[in-house]
């Protein structure tokens, strides 16, 4: 079992998937791989501090999260070794890399951002950039040419690669236009989403409090930052009409890449919470997309 998050900034992982990925990781599952892509250099988006010291800080943070998490990271890197800017433009170069790595590492499953139906709300442009290039991507995974011209590949021999499952997360920048299908239960991860996500302390403590957009204080402490953590799992909750108190993480399962059936979701997924999943609906959607 291998299981991919790609996303565009340093602790976006622990934001949207970090409870599933320990959840899966708990299962003890023989040649288990979890692994973080992040798309961006991390040196936009402080406040005092200049963009080569952000990017440092901000790699040195993810790499302690992982160590935390006990998950594999990955920075992302363009054909010649050079990383990517936030506020980046959706080219080949950037199609190119992001095909590689995710074939590079084969996974069975795929976290992205979401892609927001809704025109009026708001997004974050590397949240959208990095959704809208997994989506593009999703066909061509299995496609070992489609980026030779950057990445050499002996073309009269390609060895088939399996597509993953591919499905997005939660987004606190569209809220009110959220979805989801499936609900996972990580009440019992929390703490070490709390640590993984607070290993992110240019984040929690100096930047979001400052840049005005998130309506979060600094948190002094560990203890604190739990706390707000749970509060934001609340307010998530809230947005989807999940009910009860249990910390949840949400999914929505797309056709970008292979379509699973509900059964296979089912057996995969670790503590789903059949309650606040929407499995009847989704049933149906799979179904639909089968035929295909």
């Amino acid at each position: 079992m291998r299981i991919l998050t790609v996303h565009a900034h340093f602790d976006d992982f622990e934001f949207t998937a970090g409870g599933t990925f320990e959840m899966w990781r708990r299962l003890g599952l023989e040649d288990f791989r979890a692994r973080v892509l992040v798309c961006t250099d991390g040196a936009a988006g402080h406040q005092f501090r200049t963009r080569a010291e952000t990017a440092e800080v901000r790699l040195a943070e993810q790499l302690e999260s992982a160590r935390v998490g006990g998950y594999e990271f990955e920075l992302l890197r363009v054909s010649g070794g050079g990383s990517v800017p936030e506020g980046f433009i959706l080219d080949r170069a950037f199609l190119a890399a992001l095909w590689r790595s995710i074939r590079e590492f084969e996974p069975d499953y795929l976290f992205c951002p979401p892609i927001p139906q809704d025109p009026l709300m708001g997004v974050h442009t590397d949240h959208l950039s990095v959704a809208e290039a997994v989506r593009r991507l999703g066909y061509l995974i299995n496609v070992p040419h489609a980026f030779s011209d950057i990445y050499p590949t002996d073309e009269r021999h390609s060895e088939s690669l399996r597509t993953p499952v591919i499905l997005s997360g939660y987004d606190g920048y569209m809220v009110g236009a959220n979805s989801h299908d499936l609900a996972v239960d990580v009440e019992e991860a929390v703490d070490c989403i709390a640590q993984m996500s607070f290993c992110h302390r240019s984040q929690l403590c100096e930047w979001l409090p400052w840049v005005g957009r998130h309506t979060m204080k600094a948190p002094a402490d560990l203890d604190e930052w739990r706390g707000i953590l749970k509060e934001r799992m609340r307010r998530q909750r809230l947005d989807l009409e999940a009910s009860g108190e249990r910390g949840l993480e949400f999914f929505t399962v797309t056709a970008w890449g292979a379509v699973p059936t509900l059964d296979q979701l089912l057996a995969d997924f670790p503590s789903l919470s059949k309650e606040s999943s929407r499995l009847e609906a989704l049933g149906k959607k799979l179904a639909r997309w089968g035929v295909l």
